[in-house]
């Protein structure tokens, strides 16, 4: 018997809170059953969790403690992971169908590490910084002027957060934000909300001051909206569609609020001529992670005209090969999609890009031997060009479009037609030729020759893909405001 995380609660100004909403059934996307309910919380509640950071920031210590203190308890935030690990995993593949791979991974173990790497990276920089005046400007006029600027944290910072990698995600936005001063209002997706009240736990096991960590939960959006327009709100920090990331754009406004958005991508896996070979390993790449349902996934695959058919009839003989099921079967490749919502939208997609010209090389469809569950078979399509709506739209999930180009100008020409820019992927034993493709390629972070997610390495995306950057030394400074401070004497 599998065991998952025990609250069901809001975590609200120190405190687990009754939830004044109605309850919320978590159901596994692998089964389609109920794994548990959940409490949520009233737009009363949310506000009240506002406040709560809005107080900590203001009258309590931890903006100005040292930062040490803050490091302290933020480690064993850490440690309450790690010591909870096989409850946590099970909570992270019960709601979001993750693999057991995929725990090792992405979904639990990296974004660990991940966080440890950050605190460590967080002390090695400067909490200020001398201005480099030359000299005859820093001593003017029998004066000597000092010119510092000082990093402060901005406030209170909205998290909310996507279902694909919930637990990493949350922690990519919490931590950074904690550590840097602010206080914080977590607001996970409506699927995952489990992985997120573990931080409630964590937070009260580590003896973070009230307030500054609150998690809240609805089913809805009233709540999610709150904290994008509320005047008490500093930051928000989204990941999400780039269609709801617009609407938080244009919610900030009225108070003019910082936003970072981590939004949708377009991703390419673009193949040099002399790379083909390497190609139909591209396809479960993209299958095996979480079924496609990642931003970054490059589910646009670019290969020469003249090996088109060869990339495609390998690739649908691996992909009939993955298995496909229980994500808590160490041998699953492939799990399953969120919802039943989502492996529709990925069907339609399929019918789509047939009637605009594609053709399905494999998948396609519900796999035949999995009638519960929101599976997918794993999909190769060919498609005549870029124009095709399987290549250019977002799909999440296990879809793979299959491009063929005749120069390598041309194929960075097809990478660069859209309205993304995330990702990408660029294959070649040439690494000068393949690292020249790569800088020609308009996205925030482009992998050549592998994959890539460091904690000491920023990554955002250009375009319709979002703003402002995560991870990294800039994913930290963006948790802080710059202030110069000019000092002179008398």
């Amino acid at each position: 018997m599998s065991k998952i995380i025990s609250t069901r609660s809001p975590y609200i100004d120190g405190k687990f809170t009754v939830g004044e909403g109605d309850p919320l059934t978590v159901l596994n996307p692998a089964t389609e059953e109920a794994v548990t309910e959940v409490e949520t919380t009233s737009v009363g509640q949310v506000e009240a969790a506002i406040l709560a950071a809005r107080r900590a920031f203001d009258t309590d210590d931890w903006a100005r403690s040292d930062r040490r203190d803050r490091v302290r308890l933020v480690l064993r935030m850490l440690d309450y992971f790690e010591e909870h690990r096989d409850e946590l995993g099970q909570t992270i593949q019960q709601e979001a169908g993750a693999t057991t791979r995929m725990l090792g991974s992405a979904q639990l173990d990296h974004a660990i590490v991940q966080m440890r790497q950050t605190v460590d990276l967080y002390l090695s920089l400067p909490e200020q910084e001398y201005s480099p005046r030359p000299l005859d400007l820093a001593i003017a006029a029998n004066s000597v002027g000092l010119s510092v600027m000082a990093y402060e944290p901005v406030g209170v910072v909205s998290c909310i957060s996507a279902y694909n990698c919930p637990f990493w995600i949350n922690a990519w936005k919490a931590i950074p934000a904690l550590l840097t001063g602010n206080t914080v209002v977590l607001r996970p997706s409506p699927f995952t909300p489990l992985s997120a009240l573990v931080f409630g736990e964590a937070a009260e096991a580590a003896g973070l001051p009230p307030g500054v960590l609150n998690v809240v939960v609805e089913a809805g959006f009233e709540g999610s909206a709150l904290m994008t327009t509320h005047p008490a709100v500093d930051q928000i920090s989204f990941t999400g569609s780039t269609q709801v990331g617009k609407t938080i754009m244009r919610q900030a406004a009225d108070t003019t609020k910082r936003v970072m958005l981590e939004l949708g991508g377009k991703s390419v896996q673009l193949y040099l001529p002399d790379a083909v070979d390497r190609a139909p390993m591209g396809f479960p790449t993209v299958f095996a992670n979480h079924a496609g349902q990642a931003c970054v996934a490059a589910t646009r695959m670019l290969v020469p005209h003249d090996r088109k058919d060869e990339v495609l009839e390998k690739g649908a003989a691996i992909a009939s090969r993955l298995t496909i099921g229980d994500p808590a079967d160490d041998s699953t490749l492939m799990g399953p999609l969120i919802s039943a919502a989502q492996r529709d939208r990925c069907e339609s997609y399929v019918q789509r890009s047939v009637a605009a010209g594609g053709r399905v090389v494999t998948g396609g469809q519900r796999p035949k031997s999995l009638p519960r569950g929101y599976f997918f078979e794993p999909t190769i399509l060919d498609v005549p060009d870029n124009s095709n709506p399987a290549a250019q739209d977002e799909i999440f999930g296990p879809v793979v479009t299959v491009i063929g180009y005749d120069t390598v100008d041309e194929a960075v020409a097809i990478a660069n037609d859209s309205p993304y820019g995330l990702s990408g992927q660029v294959y070649s034993p040439d690494l000068v030729a393949a690292t020249a493709v790569a800088r020609r390629i308009r996205a925030g972070a482009v992998n050549v020759n592998g994959l890539g997610a460091s904690a000491f390495a920023s990554s955002g995306g250009y375009k319709q893909s979002g703003l402002g950057r995560e991870r990294g030394v800039d994913g930290l400074r963006a948790y802080q405001e710059i202030k110069h401070l000019s000092v002179s004497n008398w």
